[in-house]
């Protein structure tokens, strides 16, 4: 049985509902203060001069009026549209590798396919400028054409961009109704006709879905165009520019709410496409398993071979760099990269500091997802505050981190506002990463929680038994995998981003992320490659943490059921 919202009839509450539903209100004034608050601080400002006075649509004119602004405009769009020609075939076939062929050692392919997610944005720029830059070892293999610019901003996005475009596809290939395929083999259907007119249509959605997620994460990002952009100009860095070289904030303002038109639009698209998309499974399917095909699997493993080298070698030649001397004379061995106290960043105590904001994220984050899901599904939570809720945990998909950032400082940082105090701290840093990786988290923990039958609350209810009792002893037990999950996803998520982060450190409160770009500005790009290494390493390590957690668990509780 699925579990539903709670829609009985309103009878007299009792103690631990009142204290459900004053929990829901407090969850959802929470979301409106550090969500929804913030960017309304961003329309607000858009529309004022610098003296506060009302403009309307006069900045947005004038802003696409500047020819620098347009040609950033006409770049990120373009930018934007070559990346995912590239990236969807790639991840199409990686993901049909994946899912619909008998390929030897899949678990290991979809390992390297994903490691990108370990690594900062700033990671493959760095790689690249080692590769293919003015003194890279590979620089012969553009023909001419200089890496600093469209062509390296396009492939440093390609593997940024590329495992989030493959967890979308997998889920789209994962299952398939076998029969259809029987009926049209039946029917003198060749291999390529079959792909053409079952497989593809039936992944049209998550075609659409990672087509959106690549476009909006390249116009939106921050940290490639920035380390190996050149004279190329892109929005995002534009509102960088504009923020913290000429704090121009209205002019910011403008940048930040033309960049979320495109994930806007996407959202939308998305939403509209999910409407219209019916499942491909019903209760007679049949589960498609491939059979055995050599020409199918050698093709399909030469292009997740020939993908994996290229992720394996960005990855790779920014954590050899930081171990080498000087990149590509003097190979020899050394460690000296990690010394930060002698380079601009940070140094260690940047790194510490991400390790402090990445595990509070995760914390906090993770109670306050598991919660809201929580309260929101499994109790009679008042309607308008759930109804509220259910709206503001889907806003983060469409709102770019640097957006995000941008209207952190239009709301936290005036002293009149009372949270003015968090402004500069390291909880204003967890703040905007659990607000940014909301969403995907909550509806991870809703996932999880409308799988649990919803009688267990009402045996508890029956029974006179509070809430948290049924939450503490049967529902987290239960949903403790997904908890998990989510921890690690916003641990790795805060210990790589950039964008959200970019705007709202201090000299004190400084990221390794931030670092990293600190350093390859000041021109040591050994150092950042160390700092991002170390980055990598760390989300490793907390990857595997989490992993062997679940499999303990899953031992202990397959133990108590014995």
């Amino acid at each position: 049985m699925i579990a539903l919202p709670w829609t009985g009839p309103r009878l007299q509450r009792s103690a631990d509902e009142h204290a459900a539903a004053a929990l829901v209100w407090l969850l959802a004034g929470v979301l409106l203060l550090f969500l929804a608050a913030p960017l309304a601080a961003i329309l607000v400002k858009a529309v004022q001069a610098p003296d506060g006075s009302f403009t309307g649509l006069a900045p947005l004119r004038a802003l696409l009026g500047e020819a620098r602004l347009r040609s950033a405009l006409t770049n990120s769009v373009l930018i934007a549209l070559a990346t995912t020609a590239i990236v969807l075939p790639l991840a199409l076939a990686f993901a049909f590798a994946l899912t619909r062929s008998r390929l030897w050692g899949r678990p290991a392919w979809r390992l390297v396919a994903l490691s990108p997610l370990l690594a900062p944005s700033l990671m493959p720029a760095i790689s690249l400028v080692y590769l293919f830059g003015n003194q890279g070892l590979l620089k012969s293999w553009l023909f001419g054409a200089s890496i600093y610019g469209p062509v390296g901003i396009v492939m440093g996005e390609v593997f940024y961009t590329f495992p989030h475009a493959l967890l979308v596809l997998a889920t789209a290939l994962a299952v398939a109704d076998a029969r259809l395929y029987e009926a049209a083999e039946s029917l003198g259907a060749t291999r390529l006709r079959r792909f053409l007119t079952i497989t593809l249509p039936n992944a049209r959605y998550g075609l659409a879905s990672a087509g959106m997620v690549v476009f909006t994460l390249v116009v939106t990002d921050f940290g490639v165009p920035k380390v190996i952009g050149g004279q190329t100009q892109v929005l995002a860095l534009e509102a960088y520019k504009q923020v913290i070289g000429q704090q121009d904030f209205n002019k910011g303002a403008v940048i930040g709410l033309v960049l979320l038109l495109p994930a806007l639009l996407s959202f939308a698209v998305e939403r509209r496409l999910a409407r219209r998309h019916g499942a491909s499974m019903s209760g007679r399917s049949v589960a498609y398993r491939p059979g055995r095909n050599r020409l199918r699997d050698g093709a399909l493993g030469a292009v997740c071979a020939a993908v994996s080298l290229f992720l394996l070698a960005l990855l790779g030649t920014a954590i050899a760099a930081s171990l080498i001397q000087l990149w590509p004379y003097k190979l020899a061995p050394t460690l000296a990269h990690f010394d930060f106290d002698h380079v601009d960043g940070g140094g260690w105590d940047a790194f510490r500091n991400s390790l402090a904001v990445a595990t509070l994220t995760a914390l906090a984050g993770t109670l306050l997802v598991f919660t809201t899901a929580y309260l929101t599904l499994k109790t009679p939570a008042p309607r308008a505050p759930a109804a509220l809720i259910r709206a503001l945990v889907l806003l983060p998909m469409a709102v770019p981190g640097l957006v995000l950032g941008l209207g952190y400082i239009f709301f936290f940082n005036p002293p009149g506002n009372p949270l003015h105090p968090l402004y500069g701290s390291l909880a204003i840093l967890v703040a905007a990463g659990v607000m940014h990786f909301y969403t995907t988290a909550h509806l991870t923990m809703v996932t999880a929680l409308r799988q649990i039958d919803g009688e267990i609350e009402a045996v508890a209810r029956s029974l006179k038994r509070p809430w948290w009792t049924a939450c503490l002893r049967v529902t987290l037990p239960i949903s403790l995998p997904a908890l998990l999950d989510v921890a690690r996803y916003l641990f790795v998520s805060s210990m790589t981003t950039v964008s959200a982060v970019v705007f709202l450190y201090t000299p004190d409160t400084t990221l390794a992320s931030i670092a990293v770009l600190g350093m390859d500005d000041a021109g040591d790009t050994a150092a950042a490659a160390a700092m991002a290494t170390l980055i990598v390493a760390s989300s490793l390590a907390a990857t595997l943490l989490v992993n062997a957690l679940a499999a303990w668990f899953g031992r202990r509780s397959q133990a108590w059921r014995a």
